[in-house]
């Protein structure tokens, strides 16, 4: 009965509100006191229809909800999860940095994160006992708006007669982790992860909106656009160069900006690491840009390699800059 997800011998498909009111249930706690000074940002609401899609043995829950997104048009799946110290009451009062986790391939119909196979969630978990990371509330969205079975991606951009991928990756994906979930106001709360192509939008939203972003995990990135959609299109392009926006970032000398590469020395791409190695070079730790790598040894293009490794480095340096739990 548990195998084929028939209820109740199984809890998925139930409903999951991380300490909000229920979808439909009144809102979502926008209204709650707290200091006009605080560093936490109650939910704002409305409460999202929140599924469960699993839960893991120390009793989490990672659930999933189809998010219209207001700013983009987008309309598509976000995955979720909270550590177990969101729901301690020691930290009832407290908001939670936010870590946007971006797989590679076609990230869609499903984001790979959303999996408990690859061990992202219990890591986190791990690595905070541990005094490595923070605690971080992950949302997993999808990357792309349909497979890539043609070879066609969006570069998690806004490409002129596209849909609006970057948007939805900025803005609708924070506005829904805002609205159900305790978080932190300033940008000290928010960062991206992402494997491939996720660590090239993850990279680029940083350092495009450093504003909003302080940190990034990118793992065997593409360090530049280059999806056959933007043709045409070059000066829409250009604004999506990570290579350029970090230019930028260092000739208006900030805000600080944290990048964790890490690129396996198998990678399937033989110009991924000294890609990075040049990026590096040329931007990194001068003024606001801040880098750092991480060559895994026998490492491949595969997220199976670079969760085990965001432990030993990656995730202590965005972790290290960033907040939560606050009040």
């Amino acid at each position: 009965m548990y195998h084929f997800e028939i209820p109740p011998f199984t809890d998925k498909g139930s409903a999951v509100s991380f300490g909000q009111p229920a979808a439909g249930g009144g809102g979502g706690g926008g209204a709650a006191k707290q200091a006009p000074n605080s560093k936490m940002l109650m939910p704002t609401g409305p409460a999202a229809d929140f599924k469960n899609a699993q839960t893991l043995p120390d009793g989490t829950h990672i659930a999933v909800t189809t998010l219209d997104g207001k700013k983009s048009g987008f309309k598509g799946k976000v995955w979720v999860w909270a550590p177990k110290e969101y729901n301690d009451p020691k930290f009832a009062k407290s908001g939670f940095p936010v870590l946007i986790a971006l797989p590679g391939g076609a990230g869609y119909p499903n984001n790979y994160w959303m999996g408990t196979d690859l061990g992202l969630q219990s890591s986190i978990s791990k690595w905070y006992a541990e005094g490595k990371s923070k605690p971080f509330i992950l949302a997993m969205p999808v990357l792309n708006p349909g497979p890539d079975d043609k070879g066609v991606y969006w570069d998690g951009s806004d490409i002129p007669g596209q849909p609006k991928m970057g948007t939805w990756l900025t803005d609708d994906v924070p506005d829904l982790m805002k609205a159900n979930f305790r978080t932190i106001k300033s940008r000290d709360g928010w960062a991206f992860m992402g494997s491939s192509t996720g660590g090239f939008a993850g990279m680029k939203a940083v350092l495009k909106y450093p504003d909003r972003f302080k940190a990034v995990v990118a793992s065997g990135p593409d360090i530049v656009p280059d999806s056959s959609l933007w043709k045409g299109h070059d000066k829409e392009k250009a604004e999506n160069n990570p290579e350029l926006l970090a230019k930028d970032l260092i000739d208006k000398k900030g805000p600080d900006v944290y990048i964790a590469f890490q690129v396996g020395d198998s990678e399937s791409n033989k110009r991924t690491l000294p890609d990075v190695q040049k990026f590096i070079a040329t931007y990194g730790n001068k003024g606001p840009v801040h880098t750092s790598l991480k060559v895994i040894p026998g490492g491949k293009h595969n997220a199976k390699t670079y969760v085990p490794n965001m432990g030993e480095g990656p995730i202590e340096f965005i972790s290290k800059v960033m907040e939560g739990p606050v009040e």
